[in-house]
């Protein structure tokens, strides 16, 4: 008897902490969440502006920016305000077509936001480690057509997910609640381990392994090898400094972003876990760490380039007038063409 008291009692104090939990997950997900919606809609939106405004910056970098903004800013619509639906209400608002339409373009947006980050890595290794034999297939069409290509196999893979996920319903604490889950990972646990190992394998170690063996062709070369197209020694000095800040940005901050949700699904899935506070939200803090790489994408490819920052400050202070206008592309035009770092 005293142990069904216990244990009753443990339970009923686990139920208070979860409720109490929840009070304070309905005031901190929306701000949290709603911060990074705002930066990445706004970010995002002005990366596309501006490339598509300046047709000079239409080149084979920026045009795999241009996608990386796409990418991103649809992840920021379709993942960023449902993810947090689902942590702040305990029912399901949008019905069963929108679920799986939001966990179908979650994946999509995801996986295309990986890959064009290695499609922009070999971009920039071609552009510094083969410039010259690399100029006849490295142009806007080319371009244009490994973006759709990415599209339509990412797009076809991910169909399935269409069926998988539903609505479900599930009572905790005498409440009926329903919530958007693939309901496949759930009911069958050799299923969630296929998924999110499949996951980790594609959506994080491979593009990160790829990345990082792509930055380092290109800094061999330019720390051995050297510098493409006969610059001066500060120049090559200064852009061996560019090139080594950039891999430092672009492989930590990716890496960090999305490794604690990578080891929470990992652990979920594949090791010995709780439904305890303390688990749920870590897994929350993981979601917004790994939606914030959405934001910071267009700081990281986008607001280090001096073109971009003159252009998002005309646009910010609204000064974009036709003299600046005219300044900025006659500037693009005289200033003499080196291989991007």
């Amino acid at each position: 008897m005293a142990t069904n008291i216990s244990q009753t009692n443990t339970i009923d104090l686990a139920i208070r902490q979860y409720v109490e939990f929840e009070a304070y997950v309905r005031i901190i997900i929306p701000i949290i969440f709603g911060l990074i919606f705002v930066l990445g809609l706004i970010g995002n939106s002005l990366v596309i502006f501006v490339i598509l405004k300046h047709e000079q910056m239409r080149n084979t970098t920026n045009i795999l920016i241009l996608n990386l903004a796409i990418a991103d800013l649809c992840f920021i619509i379709f993942c960023v305000p449902f993810t947090a639906t689902g942590y702040v209400f305990t029912q399901w608002p949008f019905g069963t077509a929108w679920c799986k339409i939001v966990h179908y373009t979650i994946y999509v947006c995801a996986y295309a936001s990986f890959y064009t980050l290695v499609l922009m890595s070999f971009d920039r290794y071609l552009a510094v480690v083969h410039p010259i034999s690399s100029m006849s297939y490295r142009t806007k069409w080319n371009t244009l057509r490994i973006i759709i290509a990415l599209w339509v196999i990412i797009l076809g893979g991910h169909v399935p997910l269409l069926f998988q996920n539903d609505v479900i319903s599930y009572e905790y604490n005498n409440e009926l609640r329903t919530t958007c889950l693939n309901e496949e990972t759930i009911f069958e646990p050799y299923s969630a381990k296929v998924f999110y190992g499949t996951f980790f394998v594609f959506g994080y170690a491979v593009p990160l392994s790829l990345i990082c063996i792509l930055y380092g062709f290109m800094l061999k070369r330019l720390l051995y090898g050297a510098v493409p197209g006969g610059s001066k020694r500060a120049e090559k000095i200064r852009s061996k400094k560019r090139v080594t800040k950039m891999v430092v940005i672009v492989v930590v901050i990716f890496a960090l972003c999305w490794l604690p949700l990578q080891i929470v699904f990992m652990i979920k899935h594949f090791g010995m876990f709780n439904d305890s506070v303390t688990f749920v939200a870590i897994q929350m803090a993981s979601n917004g760490l790994a939606y914030m790489n959405s934001c910071v994408n267009p700081i990281l490819y986008s607001f280090l380039s001096e073109h971009f920052r003159r252009s998002f400050r005309k646009i910010l202070c609204f000064g974009y007038s036709k003299y600046e206008n005219r300044t900025v592309n006659m500037e693009m035009k005289e200033r003499p063409t080196i291989p991007p770092t």
